[in-house]
């Protein structure tokens, strides 16, 4: 059942997303991650999620905050995620500003070279906190969640990451390519859709 105090914007965009449109070879690829939720929905444990890239500026980020935002509007209790890096960085701005696109309340809270922020998805539900972080930072959890290897080079740089239960590539293509150019809001968007789509289909898939 899903829960109705998702912001009417985030809705729509969800609601517009076509999970038809994966392919048979990325569909499978997210069944991984499909299956550990769900063994964790039906022990009643907690879903505890990290998506890791190299720099936690982008493709981390967005996931951490559709991820979170899918398991509110399917009614899938107890999932926390989180983001995190090989290094820290900053969220990149053009990040934070796709969201907002889609609908997302965003609250910069700090100044500085890694600013941090409130993303806020629903009404009634605490927002995200957004910053650049290592995905050992103490902001994240110490053991008991599932590993998202979302690049390349975090997936080759930690073959292992402490305390993980389990760790899944699902890798996305970096719209970093695309920086100081007349498509980058374009490609940001482009990510951040796919991303989004590719999560839905992961939470409309459990059975509660």
């Amino acid at each position: 059942m899903k829960k109705s105090s998702i912001f009417t914007d985030i809705e729509s965009v969800i609601n517009s997303l076509n999970t038809a449109s994966i392919s048979s070879e990325r569909k499978e690829i997210l069944q991984n991650l499909i299956v550990y939720i769900q063994l964790k929905v039906v022990s009643k444990e907690q879903i505890r999620i990290n998506f890791i890239c190299t720099h936690n500026s982008r493709r981390s980020h967005l996931s951490q905050v559709w991820a979170q935002t899918m398991a509110t509007y399917f009614g899938i209790d107890n999932v926390f995620c989180y983001s995190g890096g090989t290094e820290s960085t900053a969220l990149f701005p053009m990040a934070a500003k796709t969201l907002q696109n889609s609908g997302f309340k965003i609250q910069q809270l700090s100044e500085g070279k890694n600013p941090v922020y409130a993303i806020k998805y629903a009404e009634n539900e605490h927002p995200i906190i957004g910053f650049s972080k290592k995905m050992d930072d103490d902001f994240n959890p110490r053991n008991q969640f599932v590993a998202i290897m979302t690049c390349d080079s975090a997936n080759e740089a930690c073959p292992f990451v402490p305390g993980a239960e389990k760790r899944i590539p699902i890798m996305f293509l970096d719209p970093k390519a695309f920086d100081n150019t007349p498509q980058q809001a374009e490609k940001y968007q482009e990510r951040s859709l796919q991303i989004a789509t590719e999560l839905k289909f992961v939470f409309e898939n459990i059975n509660l």
